[in-house]
């Protein structure tokens, strides 16, 4: 006979004892894993239901849900619930991952009309506006707080960066000019890159005895950079095109897809030795603008990963902090956090955005919405990785003044934007087309949805000239759907399900747009000649 592990129950001896007790052994190893797992995954189901129930709280209060998971994470560590976890190096490879995923998401659900007209002064307060505020941090900390400059410079460049997560989060829910809010959202994308270089590198300077040369630093993050964002930008391109032709009709597929592509470009650029953080971004901005089908899959999935990698990294950083080396820190986070608040932020915006042509109004609202997060508290592990000399309370610092700053800033955007008479309701686009493959039978179904300055209102069906063999089957109004006449005019609010071959759903869709910008006359409007039918 056969037992339950498959050993035969008729040996006998020495053999049939030593199996036997491998055996058992062996099913005792398995009951403990699988209870470890049982344990595991009650602990982390309870933390996302937790984090997930935050949201609300976080939506009411204004404040980033990161505070929360942060919160979360404490409770759950050595001086809460017990965990003990001090893994640095775990910390910043989980954290670099979870990174990845919240610029993919980032990036593909940004579009390209809300940050192409703040592109260059985004790039350059990713760029020059780091320098003005690792220098002007750098000489507090070594004039007010006494360090050696290589440990000024080093936490000057981890607090550099604003965060994707942070400002993705607060930012779209305050009604800002499209220029400012893309500018925002750009910089966050872009200002990762050329930090985790700098942080890398001042790190490497401090810990090594001969240090390292300020042209073989400065050379290093241009390369990257260039090499970076080449490699994202020619991987996406690349990667949209074959996922068009061979992820069929499954939307699922499809979102997984893409997301894969975005990891990708971090990964191709990374193994090249560039900037996988550029990379990723600009991937996942390319992907994400392509006019890909199944974008509300795409988005959908994209978004759910982001939220799990945020509450997952915020989390996992409260279980490594230590609250027994926050009191010792709260001085100089409070001086260092004043200095980039009042002082770096607001000249590294002056410098950066000047030559634009920004308004004073915009300027104090970039200065004071420079919102910092996850990145400066997982950028302060790379020093610990790397063994460098004087910086065992770094974490702790800069643990205390992203939770102190962010509780300052963030909820008082929304007053701060009205004050300066920025809080125009910019977000009402004309039109939202949402595009799905059928490449089985050679069709892709477009939903539309008709905005509030639509010109699309009042304009017969038929007034629409859409090429031959493309129909609108179907018009939803007030919850009620019913199939349009030629001679049905169309309402703003309406959405619109509309049947077009593979061949012709670009033009449909430069019809559409062309109509809902210049209507019903659009197509002999200075705006384009009308289409072929």
């Amino acid at each position: 006979m056969i037992d339950t592990l498959g050993v035969p129950r008729a040996l006998s001896g020495a053999q049939g004892t030593v199996i036997h007790s491998a055996a058992d052994t062996l099913a005792a190893a398995e009951s403990g894993d699988l209870h470890a797992l049982s344990m595991a995954l009650l602990i982390g189901t309870a933390v996302l239901i937790t984090a997930i129930a935050a949201v609300r709280l976080s939506t009411r209060s204004g404040l980033p849900s990161l505070l929360i998971y942060l919160g979360i994470g404490l409770a759950l560590g050595n001086r809460g619930f017990g965990i003990d976890f001090s893994d640095e190096e775990l910390t910043q490879v989980l954290g670099y991952a979870a990174l990845v995923l919240i610029l993919t998401e980032g990036g593909v659900t940004t579009k390209w009309e809300s940050i192409k007209g703040s592109l260059a002064p985004a790039a350059a307060l990713a760029t020059v506006g780091v320098v003005v505020s690792i220098a002007v941090v750098a000489v507090a900390a070594h004039f007010v707080l006494d360090m050696s400059w290589n440990v000024a410079l080093l936490i000057g460049a981890i607090l550099a960066s604003t965060d994707a997560a942070a400002v993705f989060a607060v930012l779209r829910r305050v009604p800002l000019p499209r220029r400012i809010s893309g500018m925002l959202e750009a910089e966050s994308g872009f200002n990762d890159a050329p930090v985790v270089i700098l942080v890398t590198a001042f790190a490497a300077q401090t810990a090594s005895s001969g240090g390292l040369s300020w042209w073989s630093i400065v050379g290093t993050v241009v390369v990257e950079l260039v090499v970076g964002s080449a490699v994202g930008l020619a991987v996406g391109w690349l990667g949209g095109h074959l996922m068009a032709r061979v992820a069929g009709g499954s939307s699922a597929l499809f979102a997984i897809g893409v997301v894969t592509i975005s990891v990708l470009a971090y990964a191709a650029a990374d193994v090249v030795h560039a900037s996988g953080f550029i990379a990723c971004y600009l991937a996942s901005l390319l992907l994400g603008n392509m006019g890909l089908p199944h974008r509300a899959a795409v988005l959908g999935f994209s978004t759910a990963l982001g939220w799990l990698a945020q509450i997952g990294l915020f989390v996992l950083l409260g279980l490594l902090a230590d609250p027994a080396g926050f009191p010792s820190q709260l001085l100089p986070a409070l001086v260092l956090g004043l200095v980039l608040l009042l002082i770096a932020r607001p000249l590294s915006v002056i410098v950066s955005c000047t030559p634009f042509g920004l308004s004073w109004r915009s300027q104090a609202f970039l200065s004071w919405a420079g919102l910092r997060g996850a990145v400066p508290v997982v950028l302060a592990t790379v020093p610990m990785t790397l063994g460098t000399e004087g910086v065992q309370g770094i974490f702790n610092l800069v643990f205390v003044l992203v939770i102190i700053f962010t509780l300052v800033q963030a909820p008082t955007l929304p007053w701060v934007a009205h004050r300066l008479g920025l809080d125009t309701s910019h977000h009402s686009v004309d039109l939202t087309l949402e595009a799905t493959a059928f490449d089985d039978i050679g069709a892709h179904l477009i939903e539309v949805s008709v905005g509030p300055t639509s010109r699309l209102s009042g304009v017969q069906v038929y007034e629409l000239r859409l090429p031959s063999g493309v129909n609108v089957a179907l018009i939803v109004r007030d919850g009620v759907s019913f199939v349009p006449k030629e001679t049905t005019p169309l309402r703003r609010g309406d959405q619109l399900l509309v049947v077009t071959p593979a061949a012709v759903r670009s033009v449909v869709e430069k019809r559409l747009y062309a109509v809902s910008r210049g209507g019903r006359l659009a197509g002999w409007s200075p705006s384009g000649p009308p289409p072929t039918t």
